[in-house]
C-alpha cells in the first residue's frame, strides 16, 4: 500500500512522524474529529449473492459501509458490532473537560479502516538529568476483520521523538473485541494504567542505563531484535543490514549522550530505526510503529534489553 494516511489533524507541535495538518490547540474531542474529517459512521449492511437469478443472503457474511460515500470497509461476521468514531472521540471528552487530557492528533489511515486518536496526559517524567519523556494515550479504532479496539499509553522521548512501547506484564492498556458492545466505564480504567505503566517504564529505563553492554553483547542484542545474516556460523556472528544500521548510528543517534554505553542507548538506537527509518515513507513508518510489525519489533526489543541488562 503506497499510502496509510488518508486524513490527519493536529495541534500544537508538529508530531514525531511529521505528518498532518495544523489546527487550533485546545479543541474538544468533537472539534478536533472534524477537524480531521472523521464525522462519519459506519453502517453494516447484509451481503447477498446471486444463486440461478435470485438474491441469497450469505451467511454470517456482512459489509461495513462508510455511509459518508458507501465504501466498503471490511467484511466481518454478523456479530460484529461498530464502535462509531463519535463514540470513540466522546471516550475522551470528560478527561478534557477535566484537565487530565489534552487532544493532540487524530487521523484515518488504509482508507478508512483504522481511526485513531492521541491526546496528551499530564503524566511526564524525566531520566538521566534531561532525558525527558511525555505521556500520552493512543485510542485506535479499526473498522476492519481481525483487528481490536486499542486504547493504551504510548510515551514519546522527546530529545529524539521515539515512540517507546509499553508492554512490560500485559499493562499497556486495554484491548476490546468488536464483538461485545463497547463499555468506556471499561475502557477508562487505562488511565489507572497509564500511570502504573509509567511508573514501571521509568524504572527499566533507569535500570536499563545503569547496565553497560559489551561489543559481544551489543552484537548478539541487535542480532536478537534483527535476525542474524545468513552468512554466520559458530565462528562469526553477522548482523543484518538492520542490525548494522543500529551499529552504526548508537552513537550519533539524538539523545545518544544520555548514558552512552548501556543498554537504554541500545534499546533507542532500535526505537529510532523503527519509527523513522524502517519503512519507505513516512505514513507507513507511522502505521508500522503504532499498529504494525514495527510496533512488535520495539515490544520484543524493550524485552531483550531487559533480559540482556539482568545478565550484564
Amino acid at each position: 500500500m503506497a499510502h496509510q494516511v488518508e486524513t490527519m489533524a493536529y495541534a500544537g507541535e508538529l508530531p514525531w512522524h511529521g505528518l498532518g495538518v495544523k489546527v487550533s490547540d485546545d479543541l474538544t474531542p468533537a472539534e478536533i474529529q472534524k477537524e480531521a474529517g472523521l464525522e462519519w459512521e459506519v453502517q453494516k449492511v447484509p451481503m447477498f449473492a446471486n444463486a440461478n437469478g435470485s438474491e441469497v443472503k450469505i451467511p454470517n457474511q456482512t459489509a461495513l459501509i462508510r455511509e459518508s460515500d458507501n465504501k466498503v470497509l471490511s467484511i466481518v461476521g454478523d456479530n460484529w458490532e461498530p464502535v462509531q468514531n463519535s463514540t470513540a472521540f466522546e471516550f475522551f471528552t470528560d478527561f478534557v473537560k477535566q484537565g487530565k487530557m489534552k487532544m493532540h492528533t487524530a487521523g484515518s489511515l488504509q482508507d478508512g479502516k483504522m481511526v485513531w486518536a492521541l491526546a496528551k496526559v499530564d503524566d511526564d517524567f524525566e531520566l538521566f538529568n534531561g532525558d525527558k519523556v511525555e505521556s500520552y494515550l493512543l485510542f485506535s479504532n479499526p473498522h476492519q476483520y481481525g483487528k481490536s479496539i486499542d486504547v493504551r499509553f504510548s510515551p514519546i522521548r522527546v530529545v529524539c521523538n521515539n515512540t517507546l512501547t509499553m508492554a512490560l506484564n500485559g499493562k499497556a492498556g486495554v484491548s476490546l473485541d468488536h464483538r461485545k458492545a463497547f463499555d468506556s466505564q471499561t475502557v477508562q480504567q487505562t488511565l489507572g494504567l497509564a500511570h502504573e505503566s509509567m511508573e514501571e517504564y521509568k524504572e527499566v529505563a533507569e535500570f536499563l542505563g545503569s547496565k553497560r553492554y559489551t561489543k559481544d553483547t551489543l552484537n548478539q542484542y541487535f542480532a536478537d531484535v534483527f535476525g542474524k545474516s545468513s552468512k554466520s556460523d559458530e565462528k562469526e556472528l553477522i548482523l543484518t543490514r538492520n542490525g548494522n544500521k543500529a551499529l552504526e548510528i548508537i552513537d550519533t543517534q539524538p539523545g545518544a549522550d544520555y548514558q552512552r554505553g548501556t543498554f537504554w542507548q541500545a534499546l533507542n538506537a532500535v526505537t529510532y530505526l523503527a519509527d523513522h527509518e524502517l519503512a519507505n515513507t513516512r505514513d507507513m513508518r507511522m502505521y508500522a510503529s503504532w499498529f504494525g510489525a514495527n510496533r512488535v519489533k520495539k515490544i520484543n526489543a524493550v524485552k531483550k534489553a531487559v533480559e540482556y541488562a539482568k545478565a550484564a
